[in-house]
């Protein structure tokens, strides 16, 4: 069986040591199969296995292979539409149910670092940064919402607060976010792994789920085994393929393009942000950027519809980087990788079941940090017979993407070309 390793990126350079997990081969018997190991398949494996469920996951390469081991590693609340734009389409009843969840996600991260002492490289801090007075207006209007919901970890900065986060002139202003933080993606997700495994859950890599078997008791099959369940999630995200084609029409893998530097230095790092926040700024199309613990500086953005790689991410990304800091122009790149996410037309998480058994969750468009580690919760409390937040996510309205699998891809550059546009007029 071919052996699938991690993509060659700071995360997996840098990445704890783990024991190798093994290739599922003939049949087991299991309360609940997860299909992937990303942020969503262990954090409902973790809920579960906490309410005595048994578990197995499937992994088709290796833990946080995908997107969950290759993002920018900030914690980010809320979603990828903020509460006010779900209120106007769903009404107050469920907005306020998914209102009071936004912030959830973050919080569940810092108690699994805790609770299983996972090494992650966890800091506390993120800001939005305002590029122009409409960016700013928009700041000081999530301000609002977000303290209507509870949410008072919050604090406005002007253009001359804002220097005091982070060596940029480009910026008028921001949200500084002390409840938002970054972390080593990939090793959460280790850690978070290993956390299963302490529980008594078993994950088999380099194991793909490749049938479903569907019916009163599902049967997943993979190249060289299979696992009976009672329930199963479906937590694949931009890499289930059309493993359950009714998820695909909906939804689109992107990637997105991530560079890590040299080692700075702690002069030159310290100069750049000075209080270790990460930072995204608030273009429609974002640039996001942090130092990690040796003092690299990790800079992503960008999106390519149809997750195709392209040819050379260094140059498509190091002179965004070098627009925000030209102090860099002279530090070299010792890394550069993509990674897909999933993306919807609404940019809203897609939840549902199929059936009486089979879960799913995906399309975190971009917030998938936060989000996947609450939905992890959200769907162990549906297994368990408490719906009421489950169905506040299944309810979203979803819709297929124009033209179907063909033209998604050219409908939503174009609309992304439209929004890029905006961005670099500043309207």
């Amino acid at each position: 069986m071919a052996n699938t390793p991690y993509p060659q990126s700071y995360y997996a350079a840098s990445a704890n040591a783990v024991p190798p997990r093994p290739v599922l081969q003939g049949e087991v018997e299991t309360d609940v199969c997860v299909i992937g190991a990303g942020y969503t398949g262990l954090s409902s494996a973790l809920f579960l296995l906490e309410n005595g469920f048994r578990v197995t996951v499937l992994e088709a390469a290796k833990v946080g292979f995908g997107a969950s081991g290759r993002n920018g590693g900030q914690i980010v609340n809320s979603y990828s539409r903020d509460i006010d734009v779900i209120e106007h389409s769903v009404g107050p009843k469920q907005a306020q149910l998914l209102g009071e969840m936004a912030f959830e996600g973050g919080r569940i991260i810092r108690e699994r670092v805790a609770k299983y002492q996972i090494q992650c490289d966890l800091k506390d801090g993120g800001v939005f940064a305002a590029l122009n007075s409409k960016h700013m207006g928009h700041l000081e209007s999530q301000k609002r919402l977000w303290e209507r919901y509870g949410h008072t970890q919050l604090e406005l900065l002007d253009e001359r607060r804002i220097r005091d986060v982070v060596a940029c002139d480009n910026y008028v202003g921001g949200l500084l976010d002390m409840s938002g933080g970054h972390i080593h993606p990939l090793n959460l997700a280790l850690g978070e792994a290993a956390a299963v495994e302490s529980l008594g859950g078993t994950i088999y890599e380099q194991s793909a789920a490749v049938h479903i078997e569907r019916g009163a008791n599902p049967v997943v099959h993979t190249a060289e085994g299979k696992v009976r369940a009672k329930f199963i999630i479906v937590a694949g995200n931009a890499y289930l393929g059309n493993l359950v084609p009714e998820l695909a029409a909906k939804s689109m893998p992107c990637g997105t393009q991530v560079i890590t530097t040299a080692p700075l230095g702690d002069e030159l790092a310290k100069t750049l942000l000075p209080q270790d926040y990460c930072v995204e700024d608030c273009n429609y199309l974002l640039d996001y950027y942090r130092l990690t613990s040796d003092k690299r500086l990790i800079f992503g953005g960008g999106v390519v519809y149809g997750a195709r790689d392209p040819a050379n991410i260094e140059a498509i990304i190091r002179p965004k980087m070098l627009k925000a800091f030209p102090q860099l122009k002279d530090v070299k790149i010792d890394y550069a990788w993509t990674g897909n996410f999933l993306l919807t037309l609404s940019r809203l998480p897609q939840v549902g079941r199929l059936g009486d058994n089979i879960y799913y969750s995906q399309g975190c468009s971009g917030h998938g940090v936060t989000y996947t580690h609450l939905a992890g919760k959200v769907l162990a409390e549906a297994l368990r017979g408490q719906a009421e937040r489950f169905d506040a996510f299944a309810d979203l309205p979803h819709y297929p993407f124009p033209g179907g699998q063909l033209l998604r891809t050219p409908f939503a550059a174009m609309g992304a070309w439209y929004y890029g546009l905006r961005d670099k007029l500043g309207f």
